[in-house]
């Protein structure tokens, strides 16, 4: 049984973190619906990993099926509209003067969790859920917890709404993210993550490692393989 009759709408890009959080979600919550971003991203085939692993998913564990809700899918390409980052053109990641990478796409989440908020409210959902991390990450300031703390407030006040944003990856590393994976739905759900999310941000589906699809080399890849490697260890 969930443990709590709360609705949640996960933010779900298509990647591990995302997908992990809404085993969680739906291990936690009596309803759950999903919502995607297509804000002109460089590795948009996460976009294409979504409906697949929602349908794999929901035919895999029959009692999450009954709790998962619609998909919801919005427009957020005024983020590449706002200027050139690793993550929107075919551009060198690096690391730039500022100290954050060239991955780094100013507002994102921010924008996010607003789209989502306003949709939550809507929707008649209570909770967010995100994958953000402040463990196994790559610098992004607006995956802090206190940048997190913040936009809920900021939410609450703005939409007058009782919302609040779970964030259960936030203290975590990669290695505990496909530990809590294994631990919500053993072997199938972490097969289903492997071969049926994306994280690689350049794209790539051509190359099967054995944590899932990549180049292998990307940042993001790195921390998944990172993970992979050390939790593989701790078995």
């Amino acid at each position: 049984m969930p443990e709590t009759p709360e609705t949640a709408l996960v933010l779900f890009s298509g990647g591990q973190d995302s997908a992990t959080c809404l085993a969680w979600s739906l291990d936690r919550y009596a309803r759950v619906e999903t919502v995607g971003f297509d804000y002109g991203q460089r590795h948009r085939v996460e976009l294409a990993c979504r409906d697949v692993f929602l349908e794999r998913l929901a035919a895999a564990f029959p009692g999450w099926a009954a709790r998962l809700g619609p998909d919801h899918l919005l427009d957020a390409a005024v983020l590449k509209s706002l200027g050139q980052t690793a993550m929107t053109e075919d551009v060198e990641i690096e690391m730039q003067a500022n100290g954050l990478p060239s991955t780094f796409v100013p507002g994102r989440n921010l924008l996010f969790f607003t789209l989502a908020g306003a949709l939550a409210v809507r929707r008649g959902a209570s909770v967010l859920v995100g994958g953000m991390c402040e463990t196994d990450y790559s610098g992004y300031p607006d995956c802090r917890a206190v940048t997190l703390m913040a936009q809920e407030k900021t939410l609450q006040l703005g939409l007058e709404a009782d919302l609040i944003i779970e964030a259960p990856l936030m203290h975590i590393d990669k290695a505990a993210t496909w530990a809590l994976a294994d631990s919500l739905g053993g072997d199938p759900l972490v097969d289903l993550i492997t071969e049926h999310t994306h994280t690689c941000y350049l794209g790539d589906r051509t190359h099967r490692h054995s944590w899932g699809y990549g180049c292998g080399t990307c940042p993001a890849c790195e921390l998944r393989s990172s993970g992979w490697s050390r939790w593989q260890g701790a078995r």
